[in-house]
């Protein structure tokens, strides 16, 4: 597993995996959606397995002495780890804000203001991406525009009815600043990492599953 997340990182790494984990710092955007700061991540993977798609990738690794269903398992653990990348570097960004700007700019009036809550909101934006598009792509691995138009769709649905949520009033305590509210904000956090957990890995098993089925 060690040789092929080594060859994922040098063969099929797409540069904007980096570039989009500099809009963790559009967090210090008044008044921005933030959610959409995770949308980027999943247009990464798209760029990623379009040019794994044009360079014969997975053909060719296939064609090494791996278990199939080792494949998409590495593919996944790679975009897992920029994933916590950009969560970490986004935390970091909501901690420097928090630190520095003035109160009336930590309440984002157009969703969930950028607090310890809102990296569990988005931990959960990234596990529903992973959980629709994996399975689809590696159902059918030539065919990357329509996975990544459903799970883009899923993932808008999602970040919609968070945005919208955020207006009720029962949603306030998750949208003041720290540390106010800590206690509700660190069980929304944990609870969304915990679901990351849960859907990346069964984004994996079933990818898996999928995969070992396809005649290259």
């Amino acid at each position: 597993m060690k040789a092929l997340i080594k060859k994922e990182l040098s063969l099929c790494l797409h540069p904007t995996a980096f570039v989009f984990l500099t809009f963790a710092a559009l967090v210090f955007v008044p008044n921005y959606p933030y959610e959409v700061i995770f949308f980027f991540s999943g247009l990464s993977v798209f760029f990623i397995s379009l040019a794994a798609r044009e360079n014969g990738d997975l053909t060719f690794t296939c064609a090494l002495p791996v278990k199939k269903r080792s494949v998409p398992l590495a593919r996944i653990m790679v975009v897992a780890i920029f994933q916590i990348a950009l969560l970490v570097l986004t935390a970091l960004c909501i901690i420097v804000k928090q630190s520095t700007f003035p109160e009336t700019l930590l309440i984002n009036l157009a969703g969930n203001s950028a607090n310890l809550a809102f990296c569990g909101v988005g931990a959960l934006v990234l596990g529903a991406f992973n959980l629709t598009f994996f399975p689809l792509y590696f159902s059918h691995p030539n065919k990357v525009g329509v996975p990544f138009v459903i799970s883009s769709a899923v993932q808008f649905v999602l970040i919609g009815i968070l945005v919208a949520i955020r207006h009720f009033p029962f949603y306030a305590p998750l949208t003041s600043p720290d540390p106010e509210n800590s206690g509700v904000k660190i069980v929304v956090l944990l609870a969304g990492l915990a679901l990351y957990c849960i859907m990346t890995l069964l984004a994996a098993r079933l990818s898996e599953k999928k995969f070992e089925k396809v005649d290259l």
